[in-house]
């Protein structure tokens, strides 16, 4: 994220540019505004650890990174916040772009982060588990040399170097030891060259006079080299360059993404899963959207046989699923592939839950198989705070769909305070979406809702 820019400039420039359309799968993400994705690949699931604006932010009001997940790139679960600037004792403000990879059974986050002094570093956080808890095993920033030290990358070579590349308004990178919490080598530039980075468009900038922003990504496909970075003039687009070993020189390409979306920042991602690559970004395409309130998207990745990318626009977003959901087993409330009127939050009494937030929310689910076997009875943990006229509607295919099932939802008092629905249904078999449908009189926070499963009688 360009800090650069004064505020006056950024409110007219994305005022020009939002989006008015909303996605039918993008942004992924609708019950938390995110941004910055750093997806990653970890036996067999797609962890997405993001960023986090704050709603109603209007500027990088940024707190904590939060984790969502999924197997088939269509329903996403909310882990809610597994990490926050608050965890690092030298921290004084700033979540900024995260990054996280998998070594040796361990997770190593990286994190920018402004310390007490305003000084921008990159602390890390390693866990047990890709869920976290994570701890900042060194007590002070990994890195701080400037205040460019900001959009941390981690690749992790076929020979097991760990390399970590960051930078704005140039990109830097450094070995990683095998501990992954210390350098094992200086720290070195990628030379901000138009041969690198390409020609910036508009006004000569001395600073920066390449197209190269800030947000690096290294990816490697076919032995090349991908450095896909956000580029400038603001509002930026996605660029890359490739080079045949990975400390360059890197050789410009050309546009991964055009400028869209209506925020005036991007950030890239890119993983393999399941035969097929994904880049991720974000974009302003909510309600609510803007260059501080951002929403997360993926798109599928493609290449030309000679290996180049060719540009990518933003879309609807993975229509597809890469498997169904088995709805015989308990799923979290917040496994969700759209909503609408519905927030995410957690407590210590049942960890994430939703919130439906008006009248006709709705949450959908993608491809759920009920099998041929098929389904007789539905139950869902809820609550209100509310003493009548709350409602929930469980529906096939659309939101006015056929119906499976419609119960009154007790007032429980609060989001800590739970019942437990559960009633025969008339047989349901196959595969289908479902939705859950909100109803209540209530100006806002109809209802909670924390988990649901079917099964046969």
């Amino acid at each position: 994220m360009n800090k650069a820019m004064n505020q006056k400039n950024l409110f007219q420039l994305f005022s020009l540019l939002v989006f008015s359309t909303v996605f039918a799968q993008n942004p992924i993400i609708q019950t938390n505004y995110t941004a910055d994705p750093a997806p990653m690949v970890y036996n067999g699931k797609v962890y997405l650890y993001t960023s986090h604006d704050e709603d109603d932010s209007t500027w990088f009001t940024m707190d904590d990174w939060r984790l969502y997940t999924t197997v088939d790139m269509v329903n996403w679960t909310d882990y809610g916040t597994v990490l926050s600037y608050k965890a690092f004792d030298w921290a004084q403000r700033n979540a900024w772009a995260p990054v996280t990879t998998e070594r040796d059974g361990k997770f190593y986050m990286y994190v920018p982060i402004t310390d007490r002094n305003g000084k921008n570093g990159i602390g890390v956080a390693v866990s047990d588990s890709p869920y976290g808890p994570f701890i900042d095993p060194l007590g002070k920033p990994l890195v701080q040399e400037s205040q460019a030290d900001i959009d941390p990358a981690v690749f992790v070579d076929d020979d097991g170097q760990a390399y970590l590349f960051w930078g704005n308004p140039v990109c830097f990178y450094a070995k990683l030891n095998e501990d992954m919490i210390t350098l094992g080598s200086e720290i070195q530039q990628i030379p901000n060259t138009i041969e690198a980075f390409g020609k910036r468009e508009g006004e000569p900038n001395e600073r920066r006079p390449t197209t190269y922003e800030e947000g690096p990504w290294v990816y490697k496909r076919d032995g090349l080299y991908y450095l896909i970075f956000a580029a400038g003039p603001l509002p930026e687009h996605l660029g890359y360059s490739t080079s045949k070993n990975i400390t360059g020189p890197y050789t410009y390409q050309g546009k991964v993404m055009p400028r869209q979306g209506g925020a005036f920042t991007n950030h890239p991602g890119v993983i393999d899963y399941k035969g097929k690559t994904y880049l991720f970004y974000h974009n302003a395409a909510l309600p609510g959207g803007s260059g501080f309130t951002r929403s997360v998207a993926v798109e599928e990745l493609k290449f030309d046989k000679d290996g180049t990318i060719p540009e990518l626009q933003m879309t609807d977003g993975i229509e597809k699923s890469l498997q169904v959901l088995n709805p015989f087993i308990k799923t979290e409330a917040e496994t969700i592939a759209w909503s609408e009127g519905v927030k995410a939050h957690e407590n210590e009494s049942v960890g994430v839950f939703v919130t439906a937030m008006k009248n006709d929310a709705y949450i959908k689910v993608k491809d759920v198989d009920f099998r041929a076997k098929g389904a007789t009875r539905f139950t869902a943990r809820v609550g209100t705070t509310h003493n009548s006229d709350v409602s929930m509607e469980v529906r096939l295919d659309s939101k006015e769909g056929p119906l499976v099932t419609s119960f009154k939802v007790p007032m429980t008092g609060g989001d800590d305070r739970w019942a437990l629905v559960s009633q025969e249904i008339e047989k349901v078999s196959g595969v289908h979406d479902l939705y859950f449908v909100f109803k209540g009189k209530a100006a806002t926070k109809i209802m909670f809702f924390d988990y649901w499963m079917f099964s046969e009688n």
